[in-house]
C-alpha cells in the first residue's frame, strides 16, 4: 500500500506539469516541418493553415522545409524534437504508412516516436492519360493495358509515393501488366505526361487541376468514395466495378510521441479551429484539398485501417526500396 501512495504522489507532480504545458502552450514560436520542398501540395497545406494557426494563437508559426530521404530526414529531426507541441511535422501516408515497409531500416518509428494531432486533408487520386493516349474511359484504358504487350508505362511522383501505390492498387485489383516510371516529384512527371512522353499516372487533383483545365491531359476516373466536386463528370473506379480502388495522399500532423496528451489536445483544438475556418476552407478546396480536422484518436484509427491495407499489397507485390 505504501509503494501505491508512494507512486501515486509521484505522479501528481508529473500530471501537474502537462496540464501546466497546456494551459500555457503556445508561449513561443511553432517549427512547422515540413519534409518536402517549398511550393508543393503539403508546403501550401502547411503554410495556409499555419497563417491561421499564427493569428489564432498569437505567436509565429515558422515553416521549416526539410526535404529527403523519402520524407524520412524530417520525421527523424521531428521524432528527436523536444516533446512540447513546440516542433510539429507534416506527414502524409509515406510518412506513416508506407516507409516502414518499403524500407528495411528506418530513422524513425511512426508508431514508437510520433504521436498523431489530426488528419488535416485528403489529396484525392485521379487516374490520367496524355494526349498519345486514345482511351476515351477508363474501361477503355484498362483494356487497352491488357491488350498491350509488356504493359504500358505510367509515370508517378517518385518511388514509394501515393500517386506509385495508388496504380499500383489498380493494376492488382484489375489485373493490369505495367511498368513503373518514377520521376522526382509530380512537376516533371506531368509535364512528360502532357509532352506524350507517358501514356498514363495517377495524380491528385491539387497537382493535376491545371492540366485538367486546360485539355494537356484527360481524367478518366477518380479513386475516391464519391465523384469530385471539381471533376463532375469524371465517375469513380467503384461505378467502373472496381470498388476496392480507393487512394488518396492524406497529410496530416504529428509531433514527438512523448508529448502529454494534454498538450496534443491544445494543439489538436487550434489547428482543427484554422482548417474549420471559412476562408482556410475554401482556400484548400479550390487548391484540390478535402479539408478534414479530426481527433488524434481519429487519426490513429485511420493510419492502422491504412497501415493493414497499403502494408500488405506493398508485401504482396514485394515492392522495396532499400
Amino acid at each position: 500500500m505504501k509503494k501505491l501512495l508512494s507512486a501515486c504522489l509521484l505522479a501528481v507532480p508529473l500530471l501537474a506539469t502537462s496540464h501546466a504545458m497546456a494551459q500555457t502552450w503556445p508561449a513561443k514560436p511553432i517549427r512547422w516541418v515540413v519534409p518536402y520542398p517549398a511550393g508543393g501540395g503539403s508546403d501550401f497545406l502547411a503554410r495556409t493553415i499555419g497563417q491561421a494557426l499564427s493569428t489564432q494563437v498569437k505567436q509565429p508559426v515558422l515553416v521549416d522545409n526539410k526535404p529527403g530521404g523519402n520524407t524520412a530526414i524530417g520525421a527523424s529531426d521531428v521524432a528527436r524534437s523536444a516533446p512540447d507541441a513546440y516542433t510539429v511535422l507534416s506527414a502524409d501516408n509515406g510518412t506513416l504508412v508506407f516507409n516502414p515497409v518499403l524500407y528495411k531500416s528506418l530513422s524513425y518509428s511512426p508508431t514508437r516516436d510520433l504521436a498523431p494531432v489530426t488528419l488535416m486533408g485528403r489529396f484525392p487520386m485521379i487516374l490520367v492519360v496524355g494526349p498519345g493516349n486514345s482511351a476515351a474511359n477508363a474501361k477503355d484504358f484498362i483494356a487497352e493495358a491488357k491488350a498491350k504487350a509488356g504493359g504500358l508505362n505510367y509515370a508517378s511522383a517518385g518511388a514509394g509515393s501515393p500517386h506509385h501505390l495508388a496504380m499500383e492498387l489498380l493494376k492488382s485489383e484489375a489485373g493490369l501488366a505495367m511498368v513503373h516510371v518514377p520521376y522526382k516529384g509530380a512537376a516533371p512527371a506531368l509535364a512528360d505526361l502532357a509532352g506524350g512522353q507517358v501514356p498514363a499516372m495517377m495524380i491528385d487533383l491539387a497537382s493535376g487541376a491545371a492540366f485538367i483545365k486546360s485539355g494537356k491531359i484527360r481524367a478518366l476516373a477518380v479513386a475516391s468514395p464519391k465523384r469530385l466536386p471539381q471533376l463532375p463528370d469524371v465517375p469513380t473506379f467503384a461505378e467502373l466495378g472496381h470498388k476496392n480502388v480507393e487512394a488518396a495522399a492524406l497529410v496530416g500532423m504529428v509531433v514527438p510521441a512523448a508529448t502529454p496528451a494534454d498538450t496534443i489536445a491544445a494543439l489538436n483544438k487550434q489547428v482543427v479551429a484554422a482548417i474549420q475556418d471559412p476562408a482556410v476552407n475554401k482556400r484548400l478546396v479550390d487548391f484540390g484539398v478535402e479539408p478534414v480536422g479530426d481527433t488524434p484518436a481519429q487519426f490513429a484509427a485511420l493510419l492502422k485501417t491504412e497501415s493493414a491495407k497499403w502494408q500488405k499489397l506493398i508485401r504482396d507485390l514485394n515492392i522495396s526500396l532499400g
